[in-house]
């Protein structure tokens, strides 16, 4: 049984004529008349028949026909269902993020990505590097920025830097801090410092112990806004993407020198091709955006 039988039955039973039908529906009626014997022979049963008073349903047809029609509307929503997220009017983006990418880079992209398509869902997901591309390569999200290069390499997983950040010491607002100071000179100050797994823990560190000193620690195990929090409250300094002090009045930023310190992010995913249609979308408007 094909779905062509079905629309021709059900025309036919609509209009009780061959020749209306085969009008309506833009084929001869010679044709439309083999088609709805060949459901016939498919079903094993008659389905009209001619009286005096015209074209008649059997008792078979009267039992096909509310199915025949449920069943075309349904096609018909499957088909405008596929349509609509081929021409991303629905669809869902999972879309990874660290928190301060997520409130420095990603938000503005967002923002644009939903005025074009605003019937595409957003999901997104806040962690570290390191469970974002855990994340990724269990398939549990689409896309996310992460710092590069990657903790652990997955063959899977494709890269490209779109952003490269500058990183800064931020400190609480009273504090007497000189507009831009050495890597060096950290030794002196008691630092508030990132949890296990977070990627701006491992390069304050490294940064630190290339000018030749361990950071005197003063609280750790935070994420970026408990950071920020317990900097703004006077408990010691932090290193920080500079893009995440924005109006942050509780806050004074010093440039860090000799070396500076920035970090590369990248857009990640599997390959290109295996990603859903609107997870490729949001990743060119991502790119374009972050590039601009």
């Amino acid at each position: 049984m094909q779905l062509r039988h079905l629309a021709y039955f059900v025309a036919v039973a609509d209009e009780r004529s061959f020749t209306r039908a085969a009008d309506i529906l833009g084929v001869s009626q010679p044709t439309l008349s083999k088609q709805i014997r060949a459901l016939e022979n498919t079903l094993g049963t008659r389905l009209l028949v001619r009286d005096r008073a015209g074209l008649e349903l059997t008792s078979a047809g009267e039992a096909l026909l509310p199915h025949a029609q449920r069943i075309l509307i349904e096609a018909d929503n499957a088909i405008r269902s596929v349509h609509e997220v081929a021409s991303l009017q629905r669809g869902r983006v999972r879309m990874g993020a660290t928190p301060s990418m997520v409130e420095g880079l990603l938000a503005p992209v967002l923002r644009r990505f939903r005025a074009e398509h605003p019937g595409i869902d957003l999901e997104v997901h806040e962690a570290g590097s390191r469970d974002l591309t855990a994340e990724l390569s269990t398939g549990r999200i689409d896309l996310a920025l992460l710092i590069v290069p990657l903790a652990s390499q997955i063959p899977d997983l494709e890269t490209a830097i779109v952003y490269t950040e500058r990183l800064v010491l931020a400190s609480p607002a009273d504090a007497d801090m000189p507009e831009q100071m050495d890597v060096a000179d950290l030794e002196d100050l008691p630092l508030v410092m990132f949890r296990e797994g977070y990627d701006l823990r491992d390069v304050t560190l490294r940064a630190c112990r290339a000018a030749g000193f361990d950071p005197r620690l003063s609280v750790e195990g935070g994420e970026m806004g408990s950071v920020l929090r317990f900097v703004e409250s006077g408990l010691g300094h932090a290193v920080v993407p500079d893009i995440v002090m924005g109006t942050r009045t509780g806050l004074r930023r010093t440039r860090l020198e000799n070396p500076p310190l920035s970090r590369s992010i990248a857009v990640a995913h599997r390959p290109l091709e295996t990603l859903p249609l609107a997870a490729r979308a949001f990743r060119a408007v991502l790119v374009e955006s972050l590039a601009g």
